[in-house]
């Protein structure tokens, strides 16, 4: 909207104040209305997850709305990017719904809203993006049929929600992965002169999650609950298409991708054929390395934010030597 009347000189200005404005606007916020939210009830077989008991939950709500009414404001938003922020925005509230609920909606019709999400995801991307992706790291380009393509965009985006949501389990893990996630994605766009006003929502959406870690980091005052899990899901998927190079999801978000989606696999094997796998493991996990190695929530985070950042630092040197 801004972006619309200031130009020229003054665009760097006007972005200036769009970053100020994001983390003042979710810090204050979130200090608000945080009292507000809906307490959580503590997860009952997560690691100290007792510890969580009465804590305001879903305050995901407060910084994906901060992150939204910012980037109406600071970025020149068309029809692409505007479906994509309602997209979000729909994870954000479908997953505040289930954080202010008493009983936690159930897993099947959380998957199904998943699915439509993420067709919606695909068919936006594909109304307005080739379908043709490129493999980044060994300079090729390949061309997909656009059924498949949608088909593996549903894939990709089902998955980024729900591994960024079962990651969410320790204080200030899943949001600290997410801004190395999506600021390591900020630099392939650069590295490869992709899309300025979608890396400029990277940045707008990083710096409200770490209005929201200002309260998050141990011990914390409140939680993002689905609310923020499941829209940071939604945004990885949709930032690593824009970038035209989808397949850098898996060493970008790995630790992500290993963390929340074990157990995913673990589960659906043994539901779906009986399969036991990783016996020994506990999952999500990073409760087995708390519980199990010992690990402080402290050192989770921390170490889990090293090795992303190793990861990420390699891809973006791979990329940058084309």
């Amino acid at each position: 909207m801004l972006h619309s009347v200031i130009s020229g000189n003054l665009s760097s200005l006007l972005a200036l104040g769009g970053i100020l404005f994001a983390f003042v606007v979710t810090v204050s916020g979130t200090a608000k209305l945080g009292p507000y939210l809906p307490k959580d009830a503590g997860r009952e077989f997560a690691h100290d997850g007792k510890l969580s008991a009465g804590k305001p939950r879903g305050a995901g709500i407060i910084f994906v709305l901060a992150f939204e009414v910012a980037a109406f404001l600071f970025v020149p938003v068309k029809a692409e990017i505007t479906i994509y922020l309602i997209l979000t925005a729909i994870c954000m509230v479908t997953g505040f719904l289930d954080d202010a609920s008493e009983k936690p909606w159930g897993e099947f019709r959380k998957g199904f809203l998943d699915l439509c999400v993420a067709a919606l995801v695909a068919m936006t991307y594909l109304r307005y993006n080739p379908n043709t992706i490129d493999l980044a790291l060994f300079h090729v380009q390949v061309t997909i049929p656009a059924p498949l393509f949608a088909v593996l965009i549903v894939i990709l985006v089902w998955v980024s929600v729900n591994v960024t949501n079962c990651a969410d389990g320790v204080d200030g893990l899943s949001g600290t992965l997410t801004i190395i996630t999506i600021m390591t994605i900020y630099l392939v766009d650069r590295i490869l002169g992709r899309g300025e006003d979608f890396s400029f929502l990277i940045l707008l959406f990083a710096v409200c999650i770490l209005g929201y870690l200002w309260y998050n980091a141990t011990p914390s005052r409140l939680l993002m609950g689905d609310a923020g899990s499941r829209a940071m899901g939604v945004f990885i998927s949709i930032a690593i298409l824009k970038t035209g190079c989808p397949v850098l999801y898996v060493p970008i978000a790995l630790v992500l991708i290993l963390d929340g989606g074990l157990g995913l696999i673990k589960v659906a094997l043994l539901r779906l054929f009986k399969i036991r796998i990783m016996k020994n493991i506990r999952t999500p996990l990073h409760d087995h390395v708390r519980k199990v190695w010992g690990w402080s929530n402290t050192q989770t985070v921390f170490r889990y934010a090293i090795i992303q950042i190793i990861l990420s630092v390699a891809v973006v040197y791979g990329i940058g030597l084309q």
